[in-house]
């Protein structure tokens, strides 16, 4: 339930002022089903805007990685290697397909997935012969994780690698690869356009890739499977994953706009940088340096040695301000349902550590300076008071 009384949100939809003549002209034209011309088209300029072969359109960020999964092989029985420091929906689609997920830790530098963890762990399991069927690299918070020896490994020993882009539409690859976008490096990409990312279509994905055959699979298994006879027959099982007309034309106005909103994030989290620059004990998310970040949200940790004071406590003391912020995620391997069912976990401080002392800061693309001063202005207040 949404707290009324809060009054900066932490990551609001910023409409471009053309989704209306875009809804209206589809109703107008009647392609309002899951099928037409916006569908075709959204699939195609997203493609053409991330310099990518191929799209999919899907009804959100969770369908599109499940089609990547199994139209990569993924299937009852395998393990799968994903991000810990993650939302759940990059690790239920495994789980969908009958797999294993098993949980890699974060490096420090970008709290994306270690490189070194995944490389040791596809060094012991190819080793005994048991590899994992995929790879799943999340890019968090608009950071791109360190796609060159994430890359590496998974090539030496033929792995799939997914991409979970979900967060981080608009980041860019720096030094080896430049200019790839989050999403189009590896085997599969997919993105979400839920209300509170870089831009949305209410709720909507986006699967992508350099070879189109895989994406034309996962088209197939995204319509129900559905063979092409004139009559209703189908030799696998399939979804209804179909992103609809409507909401496509919402992608298309947005997507016009996606690299002023990818600018103003990062203007968000400049002024962040320079407001918070001497508040004693507050850091913000570094910047690799190997990619633009993106900043889908400006994150900051605490250093409880010189705060004394728990995110925790300083989100509620925000929120009675009205001012919403939210918790890093909690790592995959310290959620419940996982842990009941025995998921392994392959380090786990690094994201432990991320989780117990960060904190997600206001970051719409419509934030205004005066609300990134009141915000800024209010942790200083909390911090000091406390100390």
């Amino acid at each position: 339930m949404t707290n009324s009384r809060l009054r900066i949100p932490l990551s609001a939809p910023h409409l471009s002022g053309d989704e209306l003549g875009a809804v209206a002209a589809a109703i107008e034209t009647n392609w309002v089903a899951a099928v037409g011309p916006d569908v075709d088209r959204f699939e195609e300029e997203f493609a053409d805007s991330q310099g990518t072969t191929a799209a999919l359109a899907t009804m959100s960020g969770t369908a599109a990685l499940h089609l990547a999964l199994r139209v990569v092989g993924v299937g009852p029985g395998d393990e799968v290697l994903v991000s810990t420091l993650t939302f759940c929906a990059s690790v239920n689609p495994i789980i969908y397909l009958g797999a294993t997920p098993v949980f890699v830790d974060s490096e420090a530098r970008s709290w994306n997935m270690d490189p070194v963890l995944l490389a040791e762990a596809l060094e012991e399991r190819g080793r005994a012969g048991r590899l994992p069927a995929a790879v799943v690299v999340v890019h968090l918070y608009g950071q791109l994780a360190d796609m060159t020896p994430i890359l590496a490994a998974c090539e030496r020993w033929e792995v799939p690698l997914v991409e979970d882009a979900a967060e981080s539409l608009g980041a860019t690859r720096l030094g080896a690869g430049a200019g790839a976008r989050a999403g189009t490096i590896a085997t599969m990409g997919i993105f979400s356009f839920d209300g509170s990312k870089v831009i949305t279509t209410s709720t909507g994905g986006m699967l992508v890739s350099s070879r189109k055959d895989l994406i034309e699979h996962a088209r197939k298994l995204a319509r129900q499977a559905r063979e092409p006879v004139a009559h209703y027959e189908h030799e696998a099982m399939g979804y209804n994953y179909r992103l609809s007309n409507l909401l496509a034309a919402v992608g298309r106005a947005q997507l016009r706009v996606l690299e002023d909103r990818v600018t103003a994030r990062r203007a968000v989290f400049a002024r962040y940088e320079r407001a918070l620059d001497g508040v004693s004990g507050v850091s913000l998310q570094p910047e690799a340096p190997w990619a633009v970040h993106a900043r889908w949200l400006s994150c900051i940790t605490l250093d409880p040695a010189v705060t004394r004071v728990a995110p925790e406590a300083l989100r509620i003391a925000l929120s009675a301000q009205g001012i919403e912020t939210r918790a890093i995620w909690k790592p995959m391997h310290r959620q419940p349902v996982y842990m009941r069912a025995g998921y392994r976990v392959l380090g786990g401080a690094v994201a432990d550590d991320l989780f117990q002392r960060g904190l997600c800061l206001p970051s719409s693309s419509s934030l205004t300076a005066s609300e990134t001063s009141e915000v800024a202005a209010a942790i200083g207040e909390v911090l000091r008071c406390d100390g």
